[in-house]
């Protein structure tokens, strides 16, 4: 009981610091795009996010979704990227924590950001006199699209992912086969089974 809630912890302390990374570098890079940028700039910089947000939101639930024996039969023939497509599903819930919460969380901020920004400019441009009631309408108007897009995108996603999952995850799997093989990016413990057999000892 005890080690699962140290796990836990530093999975959660684990995850939070990931987080607080993530969204200070993906909030200076949109403070810096929409610095001085026009209305046109701010709603392409929405819906990129919004992709953002679909996309990851579209690997996480496939992985809740996905059922791993197709990868260990995959990985039997040594497919490339079943293996990582069989740690993606073993490992789901953490994968669905990143991809859904904290990347989901992050878009949601930035995406806000973004709108605000959106607004300023289109009452800038289409309120020529001190008209609140007209600001507060573009704000209530554009905040609300984003928002009925956001989860329409969410929506269809799901779906989707649901669907297709399988499809899904060995795609991820082979990108991240890619990565390791290609980029050197380390993602599965290779010596993992070797470390837990030397300490057992």
């Amino acid at each position: 009981m005890k080690n699962e809630l140290r796990k836990s912890l530093k999975w959660a302390s684990t995850i939070a610091v990931i987080t607080l990374v993530l969204a200070a570098i993906f909030s200076i890079m949109s403070n810096g795009v929409l610095h001085g940028a026009g209305a046109v700039v701010g709603i392409l910089v929405v819906l990129v996010i919004i992709l953002i947000h679909l996309l990851f939101d579209i690997i996480g639930v496939a992985a809740t979704a996905a059922d791993e024996v197709p990868f260990h039969a995959m990985a039997a023939k040594k497919v490339r990227g079943a293996k990582h497509a069989v740690w993606i599903t073993k490992n789901a819930d953490r994968v669905s924590v990143f991809c859904n919460d904290v990347i989901g969380d992050i878009s949601g901020i930035i995406s806000g950001t973004a709108a605000a920004v959106v607004v300023i400019e289109l009452v800038a441009l289409f309120v020529h006199r001190n008209n609140s009631a007209l600001e507060y309408a573009i704000s209530v108007l554009f905040t609300s699209l984003v928002a009925a897009l956001t989860v329409f995108t969410k929506a269809l996603g799901k779906t989707f992912a649901i669907k297709y999952s399988t499809q899904i995850i060995y795609r991820v799997g082979y990108l991240f086969y890619i990565a390791e093989n290609r980029f050197h990016i380390p993602i599965l413990n290779k010596n993992g089974k070797h470390k837990k057999k030397r300490n057992a000892e």
